[in-house]
C-alpha cells in the first residue's frame, strides 16, 4: 500500500488545493446478518402527529419496521467522512410523537499506522476517503433503494444504500408451567450502507437501526491486499504465497466514529460513567455498581463491567426515568502508538470546528486532535467519540478477494420507552413487579 498511496497522495494534495480555491469555504458490533429478501423501503404511513424530517426528499430517510417502529433521518455527504446521517428520531408503537435522538452521526476518522513506522495516514482527512465513493450494484442492495450521492470533484455517484435486512429473534418467552406457549418475534433492521475505496482497501460504512430502538455502525475492510507490501519481516508481517520469502505488512485500521446526541430535542446531555466491583467473600460474590457523573471532558478507557450512558435532560419514558443511549463498544486492539489512539471514547464539549479525530483540518481550529481537546471543559452539549481499533495480520484467506472484517460499536437504548418497544398486546400490562 506504501507507493500506491504516495503516489496518489501527491495527486490529490495538487486537486485538493485546486477544489479549495473553488469551493472556498463552503461545503460517522457484530457483523452483518445474511441478505435476505425484503420488500423496498418506502415512505411510512405517518403516526398521528409525526413530522417527517426536516429536508428534501432525496435526502430523506424512513422506515417502518415489523413490530410499528418507524426510524426518521435526513442524510448529507460530507467531503471528507462521507455519509453523514442527520436529525434521527425513533418512533416505537404506542409513542404519539417520533422521539429525537442524535442531530448527527458520522465517522470521525480512519486512522492507518503500518507496524514498520514508515508509514502513517489519516484516510478521511488526508487521504480523499469521501472522493472515491463506489458505484452500488443493484444485487449488492437486494429489496432496498440505491441513492444518488453528489461527490466532490466527480458528480453523481448511485452509492448509498437503505434497505431491511432479518436480525433472528427479537426475544422469546415460554412462561413457567405453560411449555405450549410461546411469545417470540424475528427482528429486523433498517440498514443503510456505503462503500469508500482509499487505494487497495475498500471500506463499507454501515449504520443499522433497529425494530427494538437500538442503533450499530460497524466499519468492514475489504478489497486487496497492497502488492508493494510484502516486506514486513522481523515480526512485522506474514508470509502469505507459497513458502516463507514475502510477508505482507501488518498495519492497524484505527476508526473513530463523531456522534452528537439530541435526545428529547435537546443538546443538553448528561454522560454518566457505570461501574461495577465484585468482592468475594466466605459465600458467594457480591457486586456493587456505582455511577460517576461526567460533567467535565473526558478521555475514556473501557474494561471489564464498565460502561457509559448519554442522558436525555429534557424527557423522560411513561414511567418517569431520563431516557438514555448506552455506549456498547465492540471488540478493539487498542494502538498504544498515539495519545488520541490510547483511549476508547472521547467527551467533549461541542465546538463547531472540531470535526475529525485526527488530522482536523480546520483552520484556526488549534489542536488538531481529539485527546488534545479534552482540556477541562464543562460537558453542556457533549460530543461523542467511539474509537475502535483492529490490527490487521494478514492471512493466507486474505486472498483474493479479502473478507471483509468488521470493527464498530452498539447505541442501546436505557429506558428511551417503559417496556420493551415490540411486547405484546396480552403482555402490556406487566410493568413492573409481578
Amino acid at each position: 500500500m506504501h507507493v500506491n498511496r504516495v503516489r496518489r497522495a501527491h495527486k490529490r494534495a495538487a486537486a485538493g488545493l485546486a477544489a479549495c480555491v473553488l469551493l472556498g469555504a463552503a461545503m460517522t458490533a457484530a457483523g452483518p446478518a445474511t441478505a435476505a429478501p425484503q420488500q423496498q423501503p418506502q415512505t411510512a404511513q405517518r403516526a398521528p402527529g409525526a413530522a417527517a424530517p426536516d429536508c428534501s426528499p432525496a435526502y430523506r430517510i424512513e422506515q417502518t419496521l415489523d413490530g410499528g417502529t418507524t426510524w426518521r433521518m435526513c442524510w448529507h455527504y460530507d467531503k471528507y467522512a462521507g455519509v453523514t446521517l442527520d436529525k434521527i428520531t425513533y418512533q416505537p408503537k404506542g409513542e404519539p410523537k417520533p422521539i429525537p435522538v442524535l442531530n448527527s452521526a458520522r465517522l470521525g476518522q480512519i486512522h492507518v499506522p503500518y507496524d514498520d513506522g514508515e508509514f502513517e495516514y489519516d484516510d478521511l482527512t488526508g487521504y480523499g476517503f469521501a472522493e472515491d465513493l463506489q458505484t452500488l450494484k443493484p444485487g449488492e442492495c437486494p429489496g432496498g433503494t440505491i441513492k444518488t450521492v453528489k461527490v466532490p470533484r466527480r458528480g453523481n455517484v448511485k452509492g448509498l444504500c437503505t434497505t431491511t435486512r432479518a436480525r433472528g429473534h427479537a426475544y422469546r418467552m415460554s412462561p413457567e408451567g405453560r411449555p405450549s406457549k410461546v411469545w417470540q418475534a424475528q427482528g429486523k433492521d433498517l440498514l443503510i450502507y456505503a462503500v469508500n475505496k482509499t487505494s487497495w482497501y475498500e471500506y463499507i460504512t454501515e449504520w443499522r437501526f433497529s425494530s427494538d430502538g437500538t442503533i450499530a455502525s460497524n466499519v468492514g475492510a475489504t478489497g486487496s491486499l497492497s502488492p508493494d507490501d510484502y516486506d514486513g519481516t522481523d515480526g512485522r508481517g506474514w508470509p502469505i504465497g507459497k513458502g516463507a520469502s514475502d510477508y505482507a505488512e501488518s498495519h492497524s485500521h484505527n476508526v473513530f466514529w463523531r456522534l452528537d446526541f439530541g435526545l428529547d430535542g435537546s443538546t443538553q446531555s448528561k454522560v454518566e460513567q457505570y461501574d461495577s466491583q465484585v468482592t468475594r467473600g466466605s459465600g458467594a460474590p457480591k457486586t456493587k455498581t456505582t455511577r460517576t457523573p461526567v460533567t467535565q471532558e473526558l478521555a475514556g478507557d473501557a474494561k471489564g463491567m464498565r460502561w457509559w450512558r448519554v442522558v436525555s435532560g429534557a424527557g423522560t419514558n411513561k414511567d418517569g426515568h431520563p431516557r438514555s443511549y448506552e455506549i456498547a463498544p465492540g471488540h478493539t486492539d487498542k494502538h498504544p502508538g498515539r495519545e488520541y489512539t490510547n483511549h476508547d471514547v472521547y467527551f467533549t464539549q461541542y465546538k463547531k470546528c472540531e470535526k475529525y479525530a485526527t488530522h482536523n483540518n480546520v483552520p484556526g481550529c488549534g489542536p488538531k486532535s481529539v485527546d488534545k481537546w479534552v482540556n477541562g471543559q464543562t460537558l453542556k452539549h457533549p460530543i461523542t467519540w467511539v474509537n475502535i481499533g483492529f490490527h490487521h495480520i494478514a492471512r493466507d484467506e486474505d486472498q483474493q478477494p479479502m473478507p471483509v472484517h468488521w470493527q464498530g460499536f452498539t447505541l442501546a437504548p436505557r429506558d428511551v420507552t417503559a417496556m420493551n418497544p415490540l411486547t405484546p398486546d396480552d403482555l402490556a400490562d406487566e410493568n413492573g413487579r409481578p
